[in-house]
C-alpha cells in the first residue's frame, strides 16, 4: 500500500506475490484504457456543439476532463509503479505525482458535487440561475477545481523520496506524529467522500421533493410549472451518476480508513489490494452514462465507433436530449 494515493507506509513484505503483482497490473491497465478512451470519445463529442452548447454540457466536459485526470495522473503513475514495484524518479517527481493523484480524486468528486448544485439551483431556484446566466454555471466548476488544487497541496510535503531499512529507496509518506496517518486519512475521506456525499444527497432531496411538488399542481397547477421530459431525465442521468460514485468509491475510503485504524488489518492482502484499485472505475462509468442518457451523444459516439452507420439529417436534435434540459 505504500505506493497507493494516501496510504501511509505499509509493513515491508519480504517477497512481492507475483500473482497479485500481475493482477494489480492487468486490472490497472484495463482501467486505464477505458478511462482514457471513453472519456477521450465523449470529449471529442461534445467538443463538436461547443459553440452551442448548454451549462450540462459544459458539466459533463469537465467531468470528462477530471476522469481524464484520474487517468492520467492516478491510474498510469500507480500502473507503472506497480510494474517497477519501486518507484524510480527523483523526489520532485515523487511529490508532482502524489500531488497530481489525489488532485485527480478532488476534481472527480468535487465537479459532480458543483454539477448536483447547478441541478438543484436550476431545479429549486430557476429565477435566480436565468438572472446569473453563465456565471451561474461556471462559478461551481471554478470553486470545484480550485479546491481540488488547492486541498490537495498537503500531499507535497507527506509524501517524498525516502531510503528505506532494506536499502532501496521509494516514494514514501512522513507523518511527525504516530496519529498523522490516521488523522490526514480521515480528513480526506471526510473532505473527498463524507461531506459531498452528504451534501450531494441534501441537493437530491430538495430537488425531488420540488418536483413532487410541481407534480402534484399538474399541467394547470397554480404557476403553470410543469416537469418536462428532458428535465427528468437530466435528473434521472445526475442522480446515477452520484449513485455510480457513492459505491465506486466507498470501499476505497472504507478500506483507507481500516488501514489506518486497525494495526492488524490485512493491508498486504489481496483482497485490500484490489479495492483500492476499483475506486477508479468510476472514471469509466460516467462517460458511457452520459452517453446512456443523451440520444445526441450516444448517436455520435455509434457513429465514431461505427462510421458506416447512417447520419442523422442535418439541424436535427433528439427531443429527449438531457442537453435542453438546463439552469439556461
Amino acid at each position: 500500500m505504500p505506493n497507493a494515493s494516501l496510504a501511509p507506509n505499509a509493513s515491508l513484505p519480504d517477497a512481492r506475490d507475483p500473482a497479485l503483482a500481475a493482477a494489480e497490473v492487468t486490472v490497472l491497465t484495463v482501467i486505464f484504457l477505458v478511462a482514457t478512451l471513453s472519456n477521450g470519445l465523449v470529449l471529442r463529442v461534445l467538443g463538436r456543439h461547443r459553440a452551442h452548447s448548454a451549462p450540462m454540457h459544459r458539466f459533463m466536459s469537465h467531468l470528462c476532463l477530471a476522469d481524464l485526470a484520474v487517468a492520467l495522473f492516478q491510474v498510469l503513475p500507480q500502473l507503472l509503479w506497480d510494474v517497477t514495484d519501486r518507484f524510480l524518479g527523483p523526489d520532485p517527481l515523487c511529490r508532482a505525482v502524489k500531488y497530481l493523484q489525489v488532485v485527480a480524486m478532488f476534481a472527480s468528486s468535487y465537479v459532480i458535487l458543483a454539477m448536483t448544485y447547478d441541478r438543484h439551483r436550476a431545479i429549486c431556484r430557476p429565477a435566480v440561475a436565468f438572472r446569473r446566466g453563465r456565471v451561474s454555471w461556471k462559478a461551481p466548476l471554478v470553486a470545484a477545481w480550485g479546491s481540488a488544487l488547492l486541498l490537495s497541496l498537503p500531499q507535497l510535503f507527506i509524501f517524498s523520496k525516502v531510503r528505506l531499512p532494506e536499502g532501496a529507496s521509494d516514494c514514501w509518506a512522513t507523518f511527525a506524529e504516530p496519529w498523522g496517518a490516521r488523522a490526514y486519512v480521515s480528513w480526506v475521506t471526510l473532505m473527498v467522500f463524507a461531506l459531498p456525499t452528504l451534501f450531494i444527497a441534501a441537493c437530491q432531496a430538495l430537488i425531488f421533493r420540488e418536483v413532487a411538488r410541481n407534480l402534484g399542481r399538474g399541467p394547470q397547477g397554480a404557476q403553470g410549472r410543469g416537469v418536462s421530459p428532458a428535465v427528468a431525465k437530466t435528473l434521472r442521468m445526475t442522480l446515477v451518476i452520484v449513485l455510480v460514485y457513492v459505491l465506486c468509491w466507498a470501499p476505497y475510503f472504507c478500506v483507507q480508513l481500516w488501514a489506518v485504524w486497525d494495526p492488524q488489518a490485512p493491508v498486504e492482502g489481496p483482497a485490500f489490494t484490489l479495492l483500492m484499485l476499483l475506486a477508479s472505475l468510476n472514471s469509466c462509468t460516467n462517460p458511457w452514462i452520459y452517453g446512456a442518457f443523451s440520444s445526441s451523444v450516444s448517436g455520435e459516439l455509434s457513429r465514431l465507433m461505427c462510421p458506416w452507420l447512417p447520419r442523422p439529417r442535418a439541424g436535427s436534435l433528439p427531443s429527449n436530449s438531457p442537453l435542453t434540459g438546463t439552469s439556461a
